[in-house]
């Protein structure tokens, strides 16, 4: 074989082993490994965030003792960046943003910040405001926290088992403060 003759050969040998190349490049990369949990643990903790929100979006502004107000404030941006995130996964998993009904039949709504609760806040002036905006953040951190442990026990996708894991922390520390102030008030 001459030398033109094995350029050639090493030429094509060349553009075969791109076109492999590139032929892999072009596959759908698999998707992330998440279950039920996993899912379930976004759906949720996406609710409790917006119904959070009722009431640190108030407090943030309305509360009469700044450590209230910081400590909404703070709940509030936590649960807007991880909104965001915990969306673009559900989204890139093809899955609903909320959690099917039926799915919760026979829990009731024990865990979910009512209309009459928010009715409550809205209407509470002063300290009173102060007292019920910390009240309502105690139980809804505690379920917050108990959703993220959920995930953090049997989810399966680990960017979300970390976000759950420093949720928790974060509120547990938010439950920590907000017992302080109350027990102060």
């Amino acid at each position: 074989m001459g030398t033109a003759e094995r350029a050639g050969a090493v030429g094509t040998r060349l553009i075969l082993v791109l076109l492999l190349v590139l032929a892999g490049c072009s596959e759908p990369a698999p998707p992330p490994a998440f279950n039920a949990t996993d899912v379930m643990y976004l759906q949720m903790a996406l609710e409790y965030a917006r119904q959070g929100r009722q009431v640190v979006t108030p407090a943030a502004t309305r509360a009469t003792d700044p450590s209230v107000r910081t400590i909404a404030a703070e709940l509030r941006d936590r649960w807007s960046a991880d909104a965001g995130t915990m969306e673009r996964w559900l989204l890139g998993w093809e899955q609903p943003m909320t959690a099917d009904p039926a799915s919760h039949a026979g829990h009731g709504d024990v865990h979910s910040l009512r209309a009459s609760d928010i009715a409550e806040l809205t209407a509470a002036q002063g300290a009173d405001f102060d007292r019920t905006a910390v009240s309502m953040l105690l139980g809804h951190l505690h379920n917050c926290v108990a959703v993220a442990r959920m995930e953090a026990t049997g989810g399966s996708y680990p960017p979300a088992r970390t976000l759950a894991e420093q949720s928790a922390a974060a509120y547990q520390s938010g439950i920590q403060r907000l017992l302080t102030l109350s027990a102060a008030g």
